[in-house]
């Protein structure tokens, strides 16, 4: 019997691995500009301050709520919901990872 992972299963796994800190470094920041450039509008994409839309969770409080790699798969096929009007947003496995890694570092 074949075991299929799927795109974001293999993300996710090779999330967990450690990086060297320039290659997370540049993951981070990726993830940040992705996170300013699609989610802003509605989500507090930093370390501070309220969001702009009072439904939208701040990306620093997502880890409280969930894992957050566990996002990995809802990013790559599309998320359709999460709070009231949010469209929908699908990214390619490596900029989930980018945006995944952002929020990791906003836990610190």
């Amino acid at each position: 019997m074949r075991a299929h992972l799927s795109l974001a299963a293999v993300a996710v796994a090779l999330s967990l691995l450690p990086w060297p800190a320039g290659a997370w470094d540049r993951q981070v920041a990726q993830g940040g500009t992705l996170a300013r450039a699609h989610c802003a509008r509605c989500h507090a994409v930093g370390r501070t301050g309220p969001s702009p839309l009072s439904v939208a969770p701040p990306f620093r409080d997502l880890h409280t709520r969930y894992p957050v790699e566990e996002l990995a798969e809802a990013l790559a096929e599309g998320i359709r919901t999460g709070h009231p009007g949010m469209p929908e947003f699908r990214f390619d496995p490596d900029q989930a990872q980018s945006l995944i890694a952002y929020l990791k570092s906003l836990e610190r």
